[in-house]
């Protein structure tokens, strides 16, 4: 009895929480946005790829960000030094960001700017490998990350996420010698969970790989101006 409740409870929060993604979903088409949903586990390297996409994108689009940690304004305050409106959401004991919250945060960006002069709104979630993708916030797409260091077996460990992602990205490439890492492996593994997920191995440090990530990007809000003359790595349609 008590884990039938349980998981009735639980059902009837994911029910709620999708419904209020659904009206975020209904506001951004509204207003012409793409929304972007950041996941991955703690450390993987979602900052430093948005400062990356955000120095690179901001002339061709206009981006803002909702920032979810739990209790501080850390990577907020970094990503404010890019010059784009970030709204920063602590969750408190939350592990991850829900549609209620985003759309806390959207009412914050209504009160700093028009939000139909927006292209673009990035949400990086709270580093978790698990809860996040179990709740919609309203995204077009759900992008994930996993970095070299955390292994290849992760996909298999916890597969909600790569299995919900429209697009991974295997993060600190430039790591890789120095581990004993198999990339095919990884990629392999999570071809198991989600045979079509784009796949992009990056290296935010040395750039590898963020020019095939920028194009995703223009491609899914609709600004890529051409067909790209090649086929990044990794990368299957």
């Amino acid at each position: 009895m008590h884990q039938t409740f349980d998981a009735a409870l639980e059902m009837n929060l994911l029910h709620a929480n999708q419904a209020g993604a659904d009206h975020n979903r209904e506001h951004f088409d509204e207003w012409g946005i793409t929304c972007l949903n950041l996941m991955s586990s703690p450390g993987a390297g979602k900052t430093a790829l948005l400062e990356k996409t955000l120095a690179a994108l901001r002339s061709e689009l206009a981006i803002a960000v909702v920032e979810g940690d739990m209790t501080t304004e850390l990577d907020a305050d970094r990503l404010r030094q890019c010059g784009v409106p970030v709204v920063a959401i602590n969750t408190g004991r939350s592990c991850h960001l829900d549609a209620r919250m985003v759309a806390g945060g959207i009412h914050q960006l209504k009160d700093l700017l028009d939000p139909r002069s927006l292209d673009l709104v990035v949400v990086e979630n709270v580093g978790n490998l698990v809860c996040p993708a179990e709740f919609e916030v309203g995204e077009h797409a759900k992008v994930a990350l996993l970095s070299v260091t955390e292994g290849e077996d992760k996909p298999l460990k916890y597969p909600v996420m790569f299995r919900e992602a429209n697009c991974l990205l295997i993060t600190k490439t430039d790591l890789a010698p120095y581990l004993e890492v198999d990339l095919d492996r990884i990629v392999a593994n999570v071809r198991q969970i989600n045979p079509q997920v784009v796949i992009i191995p990056v290296s935010a440090k040395t750039g590898a790989g963020l020019e095939d990530w920028l194009n995703w990007v223009r491609q899914v809000t609709g600004r890529s101006h051409q067909p790209s003359d090649r086929t990044p790595d990794l990368i299957t349609a």
